[in-house]
């Protein structure tokens, strides 16, 4: 049977987009589309020569609304999942401090087909950090930036387009520290783009794993767009709790990445020192801000110290070392 989809879209302004998109993740909430009402009025003006009229009531009606976009599968877990996000709405609207908005909610249901295909449209390529660039694999053939790596990329339902703000961190720790021959894992690997960049830039092998079971198709596919084989491998569980899949990744590794969210970070940071090569470093993103502080009191009571913050759009990426 055809899965269906419910497309949510939240009402806001300009200003609070980023924080919106921030308590969404937050929220376990992945696959967001940010449209800002700057950026509508921008096209109209761009497309004014093209058209013989523009739709002036289309502006009218999104004058001064911004809007975050996200899906969830219409049935009780994902609107159990959107009573969840509705709920905390007037609570996030305390926090922020800031103008958000009227932060209405409105759905439109869809078929899984029409998901995979809409949010397209979004997703064009763009370029990371100082080599690396992302690119839809539909638009395999386009020109390629000089000096560029290209990341072939269809995440599908999985999270990791690069385009999110702990995604790009990530990509750019990558970028600045794998090394050759490097061995790679990759905790909570979605579209499998950390490890499959790493490669790409040079990493002998990686393995990645995933609570989500549609993550190692999706991973295995996007590694096949870039030329990887067997070297790399992406497991299915929760190695929090699953001593048989601790098993199976059992090795030292040069580099371990977890871009996840703070809560799953926390639990890790027992377990991510037992994977380090001598010299290992442990990269780790999905940070809200406000969540920073423990997460670092979790890394440097497991004996990790942090040798490198970088922050982008109110997420926290830490490189931290064995101390």
């Amino acid at each position: 049977m055809e899965q269906l989809w419910l497309e949510v879209s939240i009402d806001t302004v300009s200003g609070c987009l980023d924080s919106l998109a921030a308590y969404l993740t937050g929220c376990g909430v992945v696959g967001l589309v940010l449209e800002d009402e700057a950026d509508l009025a921008a096209f109209a003006q761009e497309q004014k020569s093209a058209w013989d009229d523009v739709d002036e009531a289309l502006l009218a009606q999104r004058r001064g609304v911004s809007r975050v976009k996200f899906y969830v599968t219409d049935d009780e877990d994902g609107r159990c999942r959107l009573e969840e996000v509705t709920a905390g709405l007037e609570a996030f609207r305390a926090r922020v401090g800031t103008e958000a908005g009227s932060l209405k909610v409105s759905t439109v249901s869809m078929q899984e087909e029409d998901w995979s295909e809409n949010w397209k449209k979004y997703y064009t390529p763009f370029p990371v950090g100082e080599r690396l660039y992302v690119v839809p694999e539909w638009m395999r053939g386009e020109a390629v930036p000089e000096g560029r790596t290209p990341l072939y990329l269809n995440p599908g339902l999985i999270f990791g387009t690069g385009s999110h703000g702990t995604t790009r961190l990530c990509l750019e720790g990558v970028e600045k520290l794998v090394e050759t021959d490097d061995n790679i894992l990759d905790l909570g690997t979605g579209s499998g783009i950390l490890a499959i960049a790493a490669l790409r830039l040079g990493a002998r092998s990686a393995k990645g794993c995933d609570i989500d079971p549609k993550a190692a198709r999706v991973a295995a596919e996007n590694a096949s767009f870039n030329g990887i084989g067997p070297e790399f491998q992406c497991f299915t569980g929760d190695v929090i709790h699953d001593a048989a899949l601790r098993e199976q990744l059992k090795g030292k590794y040069d580099l371990v990445l977890a871009n996840i969210i703070a809560d799953v970070i926390i639990p890790l940071t027992d377990l991510v020192g037992d994977y380090l090569a001598e010299d290992g470093i442990f990269l780790t993103s999905g940070i809200i801000e406000h969540r920073a502080q423990d997460v670092k009191e979790a890394l440097e009571r497991n004996g990790f110290a942090i040798v490198e913050t970088r922050e982008r759009e109110g997420w926290v990426a830490y490189t931290c070392r064995r101390a």
